[in-house]
């Protein structure tokens, strides 16, 4: 790339030193690596220094990972910059769409969306919700930062943008140790002071309502059926991650009691609507399963009568 379409690459960590290597040797090729480290423990550091003498240190702070990021982003000095975490790589088909992007764009869009790839457990999830999973990452510099909201606030690009075919491969949830680290100590509390801010009224039947919309929404309305065991397995896990949203906010509350008349009554309600809905999303699952099978029949049948 000439001087006018340099590429930075962002990436900050923290004790990552197990898939730090992958995701920089997928980027090596990059006009220039800014790499933010949180203060790591392990051989992070280390590591990154083969890659980039643009090493950074700065305080580890969970709960404002992105805005590490923006240190990073600060420091960058390419023309276009792509934020990557480190337990991220991306394709050679990928590296080849930004490169020409950077050396085409025509100035009409100031950023674009990367789907990403989610292994989950050692799954490429391809429903469930988890997938394109478009990520805002490749931006003109001077048009995008990220604002402290939330834990994984989106960048936010300032004018237009695109997406792009080339994927990130995001080598996500490894264990069920870490999932249920990650969801009960970082993110859970985090989204529960997100509802507060935004006006959430307590009602105790959202204990029933969080985690069974969860499960239904990541189940059948996005198909996480068709990702099999792993499927289901995840969406009774993020269904049990909405009910630690709710606790979390049950403690906010400090604890409010109720009488047990009136949460018996409310749950007694609750389940029956819950078993209603789950009949109803069973029953449809049947039925397209039915209809795909007669279609497969038919096919084969047209197929032999030579139709």
């Amino acid at each position: 790339m000439n001087s006018q379409n340099k590429l930075s690459v962002v990436i900050s960590a923290f004790n990552e030193e197990k898939k730090i290597s992958k995701c920089l040797e997928s980027i090596k090729w990059a006009d220039e690596i800014i790499f933010v480290d949180n203060s790591s423990t392990d051989k992070t550091k280390e590591i990154a220094k083969k890659y980039t003498s643009n090493v950074f240190t700065q305080k580890n702070d969970p709960a404002n990972i992105d805005l590490q990021k923006n240190f990073g982003i600060d420091r960058a000095t390419g023309d276009w910059i792509l934020i990557l975490d480190a337990d991220e790589e991306i394709t050679n088909e990928l590296r080849n769409e930004i490169k020409s992007v950077i050396l085409n764009n025509n100035a009409e869009f100031n950023g674009f969306w990367i789907p990403r790839k989610n292994i989950i457990f050692g799954k490429w999830m391809e429903h469930s919700g988890w997938y394109p999973d478009y990520q805002l990452r490749l931006f003109k510099k001077g048009k995008g930062k990220y604002e402290k909201k939330h834990v994984h606030e989106p960048l936010i690009v300032d004018g237009e943008t695109d997406k792009l075919k080339g994927h990130i491969v995001h080598y996500n949830y490894e264990s069920i140790r870490q999932f249920l680290q990650r969801s009960l100590e970082v993110y859970a509390p985090n989204e529960a002071e997100e509802k507060l801010r935004g006006g959430y009224e307590f009602d105790y039947r959202d204990a029933i309502r969080f985690p069974l919309k969860e499960f239904l929404s990541r189940y059948f309305v996005r198909e996480g059926y068709r990702d099999g065991f792993h499927g289901f397995m995840l969406s009774i896990l993020m269904a049990f991650y909405h009910l630690a949203v709710f606790a979390y906010l049950w403690e906010k509350k400090d604890f409010v009691e109720l009488s047990k008349e009136k949460v018996t009554s409310g749950l007694e309600e609750e389940f029956d609507k819950s078993k209603k809905e789950l009949r109803h999303w069973l029953l449809t699952k049947k039925i397209v399963n039915e209809k795909n099978i007669f279609k497969k029949v038919g096919r084969k049948v047209a197929k032999k009568l030579h139709f």
